[in-house]
């Protein structure tokens, strides 16, 4: 479908799921050679980083464990800015490699947060790992190594990206159209 409707907002195809794939899977081959022998700990972002967790972790092929937590700092179509809550872990991550998986990176702010949460908990090194980042639109300092997309400043939906909690089951990314 080259055009979506989802809640009162209509969406253009932006990224097809092909390209999605593709980019995943060279995401994570870089990820198995710069982390082999570390056994890191990917602490997958809920809910929007669902699909790309799936897709990208059944191409790491060096040993690592998976675990779950949940930060909200969206409402409806922009970000808040601030964690609400860090939910769901519940293992040490002292001396561990970290591996954050996110679908978005947009201002950064939450991102920044949830490093500084993670921070006291001192794990060895931490990782930020995104599906799509919006360059122009960071208003911190971070460091992105593993990132699919540079994306502009749209507001998007699919690929386990929402708008409103609807929209996470599409197979592309969509960007609203005006």
């Amino acid at each position: 479908m080259d055009t979506v409707k989802v809640k009162d907002k209509l969406f253009g195809l932006y990224i097809t799921e092909d390209k999605i794939l593709s980019r995943v899977k060279e995401l994570a081959t870089k990820m198995n050679n710069d982390l082999a022998g570390k056994n890191p700990l990917f602490l997958v972002i809920l809910n929007g980083s669902f699909v790309f967790a799936a897709d990208l972790l059944r191409d790491i092929t060096i040993p690592c464990e998976i675990t779950f937590v949940r930060v909200a700092s969206y409402e409806g179509d922009s970000s808040t800015g601030q964690i609400k809550h860090l939910l769901g872990l519940t293992q040490s991550i002292e001396g561990r490699t970290v591996v954050i998986v996110e679908d978005i990176v947009d201002s950064g702010f939450t991102m920044k947060e949830l490093l500084h949460m993670l921070e006291d908990k001192n794990p060895a090194e931490v990782y930020i790992s995104s599906l799509l980042v919006k360059p122009g639109n960071l208003k911190v300092d971070l460091d992105i190594p593993y990132r699919c997309f540079d994306i502009e400043n749209e507001f998007i939906v699919g690929y386990g990206l929402d708008y409103d909690h609807e929209g996470r089951n599409l197979r592309h990314i969509y960007q609203v159209m005006e």
